[in-house]
């Protein structure tokens, strides 16, 4: 154990491997595109699986993507009651309506087509940009 310093490990080829690796790192937008994209696709699932008494639940339904992951949401502030209508509540009897879940099962296949096209897309990119 190092102490007062820094251990560390030198690696041959470093340079390169960080040049990569800022190369990946500017694709955080298209891989942020490509979990939009998919999400996408449950979200007008979804859309048309809720139901449907002013619209505004309907409405409220929208797709968040980040670097890492995606998500359909429904509800805000304003409309508090998604949760019940999609989860159910057992003491008012409302009963389950899981319209954001149905939306991935009946979409599952397609969200998945759609990354592997993504990813390999993307991968092609890179290859095609990377230095010899």
């Amino acid at each position: 154990m190092a102490r007062g310093g820094r251990a560390g490990v030198e690696v041959e080829g470093a340079k390169e491997l960080r040049r990569a690796f800022d190369r990946m790192e500017d694709r955080a937008g298209d891989l942020r595109e490509l979990h939009k994209d998919a999400a996408s696709i449950v979200e007008r699932e979804a859309e048309s699986l809720v139901p449907v008494l002013t619209g505004r639940l309907r409405d409220s339904i929208r797709t968040t993507a980040g670097k890492t992951s995606a998500a359909v949401l429904a509800g805000k502030r304003l409309i508090p009651y998604a949760g019940p209508i999609h989860f159910g509540w057992r003491d008012r009897n409302i009963e389950p309506q899981p319209f954001l879940y149905d939306a991935l099962d009946s979409r599952r296949d397609e969200v998945a087509d759609r990354y592997a096209r993504g990813v390999e897309k993307l991968v092609h990119q890179f290859d095609t940009e990377a230095p010899d």
